[in-house]
């Protein structure tokens, strides 16, 4: 299981933030339990580059082509250690790709590939009629903490809300951005889904819960898809693995899941 998050300035400042507004503490307490780490990504920074955005896949010379648009790549090195909340290897670069429309939704395992730190690599592009994103470095971001959207809190922490539900929920996302002073970025890793109508991680892990070994299902990333993809701007993507996957290295179960 994720560790759970303590950040003192950022909780403190939410709880006092939530009083002065006569929110409940049960729901405030609450809210601060579903907080997740994550590493968030931009383009605007300085310093060594964290991971590349668009462009051509960086693979090894012998694997075989990308069947999906290559989106974005991670030097996990630098990561900071325990900055996602997930068991990412210590080294070595993810790949990560997906085809950016409703028709990419679903499992995908050519979705995610894992190369070794010190494997020699090529650009290699994409058959398709899809040019790659432009691309562009980087950065790690200010701020490690990722809230869950109101909806989603609502839908888990009550089950079956009703309309009062979602606008406290409201509130207390109100009151978290409040307190909160990180970036929010197009690009992490970890944390939370970015959702707007479907829990990613949830509605995933009902689906394969009959499966054996199953395993508990995280959040490995998520994309903003933005003006890059003009006719999905306000799109999402995000890439779901099961835990132990993760830490295996396994890729073959990650699903993809995208709206808008």
């Amino acid at each position: 299981m994720t560790d759970h998050v303590i950040d003192i300035g950022t909780t403190e400042r939410f709880r006092a933030s939530a009083a002065a507004q006569g929110l409940p503490p049960a729901e405030v307490e609450e809210w601060i339990r579903t907080v997740l780490p994550k590493a968030g990504l931009t383009a605007r920074g300085d310093g060594p580059a964290a991971g590349r955005y668009g462009g051509d896949a960086p693979l090894p010379p012998g694997a075989p082509d990308p069947s999906l648009p290559f989106v974005a790549s991670v030097d996990c090195a630098a990561l900071p250690p325990g900055s996602t909340g997930l068991p990412l290897p210590p080294d070595g670069r993810l790949l990560l790709f997906a085809h950016p429309d409703l028709d990419g939704d679903g499992p995908q395992p050519d979705a995610v590939r894992y190369v070794p730190a010190g494997s020699p690599v090529v650009p290699r592009r994409r058959d398709g009629n899809r040019d790659p994103f432009p691309e562009r470095a980087l950065f790690l971001a200010p701020g490690s903490l990722s809230a869950q959207q109101p909806e989603d809190f609502a839908d888990g922490w009550w089950g079956e809300p009703e309309l009062e539900h979602y606008d406290l929920a409201g509130d207390l996302g109100d009151a978290w951005d409040d307190a909160y002073d990180g970036d929010h970025t197009g690009f992490q890793l970890g944390g939370n889904p970015l959702t707007r109508n479907t829990h990613p991680v949830r509605t995933i892990a009902r689906h394969r819960a009959l499966e054996e070994e199953a395993g508990e299902w995280v959040l490995l990333a998520a994309w903003l898809c933005g003006e890059d993809v003009p006719d999905l701007e306000d799109g999402i993507v995000h890439w779901v693995i099961p835990r132990g996957d993760l830490a295996a290295l396994r890729f073959d179960r990650v699903e993809v899941h995208v709206e808008i």
